[in-house]
């Protein structure tokens, strides 16, 4: 099965310092045909703007992934870690037994981001954050694993769920193949450009939700910059 699901469908929610979409039911957005995707359960596409951002609030039990599209993010939280991940780079947070974080636009430009939650294998894992800068330039032509919970995936930031968060640039033309289990729920955004996968055709911002295939093969229509969730 894939499933396009437009940007023009997904739940909106316009804060003025916040432009947040919900491609699943989050905050006051509920959609009961889209409350998660296997254990993938949140992926929102914000922008948030200039010198703006989250005042600290407490997470528990859950991963959660940051892709930085343009713009940069600063983060501080209760454990004492620090940091400041720019458009390209990645950083993810383990909720486990609970952390408090804050997150703030600090520059002069809007921040765009897709955040990403996936449920974890179990509870009560230790919290952490961590994040590291994935070159562009490695991820033409090719998926680059960016976050995994998967044995094989050794040179990833660490996720405690068995899947995996992976980016790819493409060029128009250009076909790239990525490989999963039928049984696998696997969520696909570009997020600039445009792509093809069968005889779907997504724009940027669009999801597409696969189950079902094993082997999946996204052709850019144009130049297109796609991230992808493959969770159980």
């Amino acid at each position: 099965m894939i499933e396009l699901r437009p940007f023009s469908t997904i739940g909106a929610a316009n804060h003025g310092w916040l432009d947040a979409h919900h491609h699943f039911s989050f905050a006051g957005y509920h959609d009961p045909a889209r409350s998660h995707w296997g254990a993938l359960r949140v992926w929102n596409d914000d922008v948030i703007a200039a010198k703006s951002g989250f005042p600290p609030h407490a997470h528990d039990n859950m991963e959660i992934i940051t892709y930085v599209r343009e713009g940069a993010i600063s983060h501080k939280d209760s454990l004492g870690n620090q940091g400041r991940t720019v458009a390209g780079d990645v950083q993810v947070m383990s909720a486990g037994t609970g952390i408090q974080h804050a997150e703030y636009n600090v520059e002069d430009e809007a921040c765009t981001l897709f955040q990403i939650w996936i449920m974890p294998d179990r509870g009560g894992h230790a919290p952490s954050w961590g994040t590291r800068p994935f070159p562009k330039d490695g991820r033409e032509g090719r998926f680059v694993t960016l976050a995994s919970g998967l044995a094989e995936d050794t040179d990833a930031l660490k996720i405690n769920t068995s899947g995996r968060v992976a980016g790819a640039f493409i060029k128009a033309g250009e076909t790239v193949r990525y490989e999963t289990g039928a049984e696998r729920h696997v969520y696909l955004v570009p997020a600039t450009g445009k792509v093809r996968i069968g005889d779907i055709k997504a724009s940027a911002r669009d999801g597409v939700a696969i189950t079902g295939e094993s082997v999946i093969e996204v052709t850019a229509l144009e130049d297109a910059e796609v991230v992808l969730v493959d969770a159980s």
